[in-house]
């Protein structure tokens, strides 16, 4: 656009490598869903929309766009099912957001799940309004040619876009606009790209059971959620920040996060974009692949996710040119100035810019796989952490300590090139352990430490072992392994061939006994997911490839152990507090914000030994460096201050969203007492790891330099002599509740 002097910004240039096709039945579905908004009370009378509305937006032409392979009647499915999500969003905003009645948007979002049963023959209310009319009629239509799991995950995803819309709510209510993470995670649920991923399963095929929440078609349904939302902000910035009063929008986050001009902003939010379309293609053709073979999927259900994949691309495409035609939006002109140097001309080419795709398949693109390794850094620079949480040891530490080096002596763990007795101490995982948990008992303080030092051995051994040697198939069959040593039941236990192995078959007897299955189940998976994070490390390591940004913030999480934490905290709880509680936003965000904090504490203390001796890629700082294309202090800079903004959305949490959260479920006193303790404990958590880094040589630069040439083993490496008789199990032993699980600390 050549003049923006009446706009907010001018649009960026856009990366967009795949063309826009339109559906041959694009006049069906605009002729049906007009007659069907109609009937469902949606127009003149409503008092949101009026047929011009209707025409304005064009539903069917974003539908055709984005769906261009699938039948009439499914294309008017599909148009009828964003017909209704568009016009839910804009009665929300007229009904509830203007005029900021939360009590009356919370009862109205409670009653919407009523009308989507699993079992069609359930009975559902009488619709009270056009929402609900809606939602009654579609899914009534939707579901008999879908499976249960589709069921159930589409019904998720729709109860998470309603249901977040109070989050919208509450922060115009407070004036608060949103930290950067924050705003990604929140975005997701409510701006509804993870439910328009299960409408292109309906329209194209839908991904088998077993594979549906995998990483690889996680990180699909995520990358594309993200690039569809943030290329919405872009467009939508103008009606909605400027006359909505809209707060939840990635162009105003980052210009309030960076201090920045909304040019600048809005420059940002593309390069955002651009880097999660490039993840998306990444994980698409090396993560799928081996999917598909890991899981063993048929040739029909290999077909199946490709189609799907080539749905969420067509989605990308065909999204792109409606919001350069829709009247939604700020387009004006964006279509007409197109040159013939953007790329080819004609219907369904307007979003192939070969110009900007050459950019981004040039200098943006291959920085990730550039880096050079083992590059100089000198001593990590701290910023002032600034944590207000006071810090309390255990006294048990003393006896934690003596009583460590034994058990990872009788586990493998000193004797395998990967670390002694000297590593071992540097690290005085003891500490931090006493930090965690100060309140703990010293059998449950010994437990807790065994588990760091477990956790921290297996993230030094999988690049040290998997990484230098460079064979991320030993890595997989490990990570195996390591799952097959923690039965449920009564499974068989393979005899185990290293100290991981036998430090993991300890762990778990110690930890679990007591315990039920169900525990069991989702103590096993949270392990799972910290150990095949590490697979996800090798694999990058083996790539020469610095993450994503978002991509590599959750998956340090994994990484992070934080799942294994949680899950052993809340173990610890007891049955107080419901489970769907722990599932609700508030509480995930709450930790979420606290383990972010953490994990970025661990990038930043460690910067010197991961870059400059170990040639490590997985480093906060290091994947700032490489977006932004920045030195090392302005890039901690920007870490620190992210650091800053989740430590303040984690107190605003507990002082505004819990108080809330209470009321919503109606606790009892019992129930919001273990919440409030569980609060203690993750400031516990928080300022013990903080005391930890502080106060360990593991860190620090002379230490460091000393042991500059570690040890590299040359085979997978395997405990010599019989297998060791470990010591008599606490039996019975039950999380303590508090924070202290293995974390995969660097």
């Amino acid at each position: 656009m050549t003049e923006q002097s009446s706009h907010p910004f001018q649009l960026p240039r856009f990366y967009m490598p795949y063309q826009a096709r339109l559906n041959p039945h694009l006049d069906e579905a605009r002729a049906h869903s007009g007659e069907w908004a109609r009937a469902m009370g949606m127009l003149e009378g409503s008092g949101v929309w009026e047929q011009r509305d209707l025409d304005a937006h064009d539903y069917g032409l974003l539908c055709a766009y984005t769906h261009p392979d699938c039948d009439g009647p499914a294309l008017s499915l599909v148009t009828d099912w964003y017909v209704w999500v568009f016009f839910f969003d804009d009665h929300f905003l007229d009904m509830f957001k203007r005029t900021n009645d939360r009590e009356a948007g919370r009862a109205h979002l409670a009653r919407l799940p009523l009308f989507m049963p699993m079992d069609l023959a359930t009975a559902v209310p009488e619709p009270e309004n056009p929402v609900e009319a809606g939602l009654a009629d579609l899914w009534r239509r939707t579901v008999p040619a879908m499976s249960a799991d589709w069921r159930r995950r589409f019904a998720e995803a729709t109860e998470h876009l309603l249901n977040e819309s109070m989050w919208e709510l509450s922060n115009i209510n407070e004036g608060r606009i949103a930290n950067p993470v924050e705003y990604i995670e929140m975005r997701r649920k409510v701006g509804g790209a993870p439910w328009s991923a299960g409408l292109v399963e309906y329209a194209t095929a839908e991904v088998p059971a077993s594979v549906a929440r995998s990483r690889p078609l996680r990180v699909l349904m995520e990358t594309f959620s993200d690039a569809v939302h943030l290329r919405n902000d872009l467009f939508s910035y103008e009606r909605e920040v400027q006359d909505e009063g809209e707060l939840s929008n990635g162009v105003l986050v980052l210009e309030t996060f960076f201090g920045c001009t909304t040019q600048e902003a809005a420059e940002i939010v593309n390069s955002v974009l651009t880097s999660r379309l490039h993840q998306f293609e990444h994980t698409a053709f090396t993560e799928v692949p081996a999917l598909a073979v890991d899981a063993g999927l048929t040739p029909d259900e290999v077909a199946a996710v490709a189609a799907y994949t080539r749905g969420l691309q067509d989605w990308q495409s065909g999204g792109h040119e409606w919001h350069l035609r829709s009247s939604r939006y700020m387009n004006e002109g964006a279509v007409e100035e197109r040159s013939p140097l953007h790329g080819p001309t004609g219907p369904g080419t307007a979003s192939a810019d070969v110009r900007a795709l050459l950019d981004s398949v040039g200098a943006e693109r291959l920085r990730a796989y550039t880096h050079v390794p083992f590059q100089k850094t000198g001593p990590s620079l701290l910023p002032d952490f600034a944590l207000p949480f006071e810090l309390r040891l255990n006294p048990a530490l003393e006896r934690a300590r003596e009583n460590l080096v034994p058990w990872t002596q009788r586990m493998g763990m000193l004797s395998e090139g990967v670390w002694d007795e000297d590593r071992l101490a540097a690290a005085d995982l003891a500490l931090c352990s006493a930090g965690l948990d100060p309140d703990g008992t010293p059998e449950a303080l010994d437990l807790s430490a065994r588990w760091l030092a477990w956790g921290t051995y297996g993230d030094d051994y999988y690049p040290l072992v998997f990484g230098h040697r460079r064979d991320l198939a030993a890595a997989r069959h490990c990570t195996a392994r390591l799952s097959a040593c923690m039965p449920l039941a009564d499974e068989t236990v393979p005899p185990p061939a290293n100290a991981m192995e036998r430090g993991l078959i300890d762990l778990w007897a110690r930890t679990t006994a007591g315990m039920s299955r169900r525990q069991r189940a989702e103590l096993r998976a949270s392990v799972d997911v910290m150990t095949e994070s590490w697979v996800w490390e090798v694999l990058n390591q083996l790539q020469n490839r610095i993450p994503d940004p978002v991509d590599y913030l959750e998956m340090r999480r994994a990484t992070f152990g934080s799942d294994l934490t949680m899950s052993l905290c809340r173990m610890g709880h007891g049955p107080a507090v419901p489970r769907e509680v722990y599932r609700s936003g508030p509480v995930r965000a709450l930790e979420n914000a606290a383990i972010d904090y953490g994990m970025l504490i661990n990038d930043v203390f460690s910067y010197q030994k991961e870059i400059e001796y170990e040639g490590e890629i997985h480093n906060a700082i290091l994947v700032v460096q490489n977006f932004f294309g920045i030195d090392y202090p302005r890039a901690l800079g920007i870490v620190h201050d992210l650091m800053t903004q989740r430590l303040r959305q984690f107190e605003h949490i507990v002082a505004h969203e819990l108080p809330v959260l209470y009321e919503d479920f109606k606790l009892r006193s019992e129930a919001r007492a273990v919440l409030d303790g569980y609060v203690e404990e993750l400031r516990n958590w928080l300022a013990g790891i903080l005391n930890w880094h502080r106060n360990v040589d593991r860190y620090r630069a002379g230490y460091l330099a000393s042991r500059a040439h570690g040890f590299v083993p040359d085979r997978i490496p395997s405990a010599p002599g019989p297998r060791p008789v470990p010591e008599p199990s606490a039996s019975g032993m039950r999380p303590s509740g508090n924070l202290s699980g293995a974390l995969g600390i660097s």
